[in-house]
């Protein structure tokens, strides 16, 4: 969890991502922060996530992004 975390923090550091539960609904991460999170995501761990799941469902907290990661063969 820490290493997604450093990815947020690097996107708006100024944010407490630890103490939101809707990261979009809560103002956190907007359209453009999304894209950044899908690249630094796809660099980071060396994979693609699939344009199917980049929906604001799988990015809302720490928990659904660890999650689309692990079906993305990510081992967390």
């Amino acid at each position: 969890m820490e290493r997604i975390l450093n990815i947020l923090k690097n996107i708006r550091p100024e944010e407490d991502f630890t103490s939101s539960q809707d990261f979009i609904s809560d103002g956190l991460l907007d359209s453009f922060d999304l894209i950044s999170l899908v690249t630094d995501l796809d660099s980071y761990f060396s994979i693609s996530i699939d344009g199917m799941d980049i929906k604001q469902e799988n990015f809302k907290n720490l928990d659904a992004i660890k999650n689309l990661l692990i079906k993305n063969g990510v081992q967390i």
